[in-house]
């Protein structure tokens, strides 16, 4: 069982947040917090969460859809790292605190880490409702790491962020050196059935679809299903943290958009990906299953898997130790570092 005490640290994870506070060119309120969250980011108890969260900080990107630039979210090195930039993304629905455990360890070990929110969720200004279709979520990204990353980055995807890697890498090969794909949603077929429905239907019935997804109840479930043995507390708590990014006012419409539109589809892609790919798996996912990490595994050109024991759906999240330790040795092979884990 995790022994995660509120307000205390993940098990095994020691962090000194004063080592890496930025400087702030952004607004600050009273609690520490970017202005720009939901307030109800002070319920928040887990200091991981709250630590990662007061880092987040907005970038101005401009996409060719839009006139003006989407100030976009992300958490940013402080310093210069000694490997090839980690891009971290997240799954579906969610945002850059997915990352509140495995982003200061790779930081501690000198991975130049970035944590970015995929476009249409996480904590940019989206006030002007831009198109958060798939290929406005590729080029919001390529555009980013074209204005600010500038070179090969090692993308990082779990769950659907697996499939927003897949998609990108065949597009933008010359952005991504390598792959590391976590418990990889790539083998949907996207909510296509739903553009196909009358539009006044399909945006109805997507539309309260969508709604259900900002819900305690089915957040907490959710919890429950992609982790092993929480406590009751500690489910609250990262139900929380879950959701934080739902109380946007534009929230609902860019998912909406994103469903309607037909979601990810990258089964046909993934045979061409001749990238170098890290493969996490937890072994007792019950989201989707471990054993379409094997097939993952056969169908990319050049994969090694890594399965981890008693974890589920997001080992980023249960595992932070070991999901840090792989990344941090692909990261320095990347680099021709000697591995020191």
């Amino acid at each position: 069982m995790l022994a995660l005490t509120l307000g205390c640290s993940h098990p095994g994870l020691t962090f000194s947040p004063e080592k890496f506070r930025p400087k702030r060119s952004f607004c600050v309120c009273a609690n520490g917090f970017p202005s720009f969250l939901p307030e109800d980011v002070d319920n928040i108890k887990d200091t991981f969460a709250r630590n990662l969260a007061q880092r987040i900080e907005r970038l101005p990107v401009q996409v060719p859809f839009l006139k003006t630039s989407i100030m976009s979210s992300c958490v940013r090195p402080v310093m210069q790292g000694r490997t090839d930039p980690v891009v971290l993304l997240h799954g579906f629905d969610s945002s850059v605190l997915e990352w509140r455990y495995v982003y200061p360890l790779l930081e501690e070990a000198g991975v130049d880490a970035w944590a970015i929110d995929i476009l249409g969720w996480g904590f940019s200004d989206l006030e002007s409702r831009p198109l958060c279709d798939v290929a406005s979520k590729r080029n919001h990204l390529y555009q980013l790491w074209k204005s600010y990353i500038k070179k090969p980055m090692i993308l990082v995807g779990p769950s659907l962020g697996a499939a927003v890697a897949i998609d990108f890498v065949i597009y933008h090969p010359e952005a991504v050196s390598k792959l590391v794909l976590i418990d990889a949603s790539v083998y949907a077929e996207g909510t296509r059935e739903m553009s196909t429905l009358p539009r006044p239907f399909a945006y109805a019935g997507v539309s309260s679809a969508v709604a259900l997804l900002k819900s305690v109840p089915l957040r907490y479930y959710v919890n429950n299903l992609a982790f092993k043995n929480l406590s009751f507390d500690v489910s609250m708590d990262w139900m929380k943290i879950g959701r934080l990014h739902c109380l946007h006012p534009w929230w609902e419409d860019a998912t909406v958009n994103f469903m309607m539109n037909g979601g990810y589809n990258v089964i046909p892609l993934i045979k061409q990906v001749t990238q170098q790919t890290l493969i996490i798996w937890g072994e007792d996912d019950r989201i989707i299953s471990h054993k379409l990490a094997f097939r993952l595994h056969g169908e990319l050109q050049d994969a090694t898997l890594r399965t981890i024991p008693e974890c589920g759906h997001l080992p980023h999240v249960e595992k932070p130790r070991s999901v840090a330790d792989f990344i941090i040795q692909f990261a320095q092979e990347a680099s021709g570092q000697l591995s020191a884990v």
